[in-house]
């Protein structure tokens, strides 16, 4: 990749090709490259980004129900898919643990 500066130094533009304007060239992994990409991204982009998170927990609560109900058994899935929705449900699970205060004003799991 090369790349094109404004006279503060930063990237504003991005070449796959050496040219006049594109002759530093830079690593495809580097932090102000993709700090670059990242901020060129369209409102549609990054509005279908933010609806993955919720669409992911969407279809976690989906296959739970279909397992609860009996429609499928969860061996059923992928093992990938398995794994993937029992590290989920560990993260959730530390993350939403209860803290109960007793008399004696001390928090507890």
């Amino acid at each position: 990749m090369y790349v094109k500066r404004n006279h503060n130094g930063e990237v504003v533009a991005v070449s796959k090709q050496a040219g006049q304007d594109f002759s530093e060239q830079i690593a495809g992994d580097a932090p102000e490259l993709l700090q670059f990409i990242q901020g060129e991204k369209t409102a549609e982009q990054l509005a279908l980004e933010q609806t993955d998170q919720t669409m992911a927990r969407v279809l976690e609560d989906v296959v739970n129900l279909l397992v609860e109900q009996g429609v499928i058994r969860f061996t059923d899935l992928p093992e990938a898919a398995q794994n993937k929705l029992l590290t989920r449900r560990e993260l959730r699970g530390k993350r939403q643990s209860v803290y109960l205060l007793d008399d004696g004003d001390q928090l507890h799991l």
